[in-house]
């Protein structure tokens, strides 16, 4: 699954951080509900809108953005 069509970046929105499809909900507020040891059915609970895989599009956009800077710092 690619999170490219989940995640959405958009300057007039949340301060143009990365959100969920639109969303006024941040990548980085997914990941902080689950850095804090929610699971994803409290996350889902607390966040009606999201579906589960938006959680996992959230996770990939981190884990693209630390090879991302990873490669930066190798090169």
């Amino acid at each position: 699954m690619s999170y490219k069509s989940r995640i959405t970046v958009e300057p007039g929105k949340r301060g143009g951080k990365p959100c969920i499809r639109g969303l006024r909900i941040t990548v980085y507020d997914i990941l902080e509900q689950l850095a804090a040891g929610n699971s994803i059915d409290v996350i889902l609970d607390d966040f009606p809108e999201l579906q589960p895989e938006d959680i996992l599009a959230a996770l990939d956009f981190a884990a693209d953005r630390e090879r991302q800077i990873g490669e930066l710092h190798a090169s």
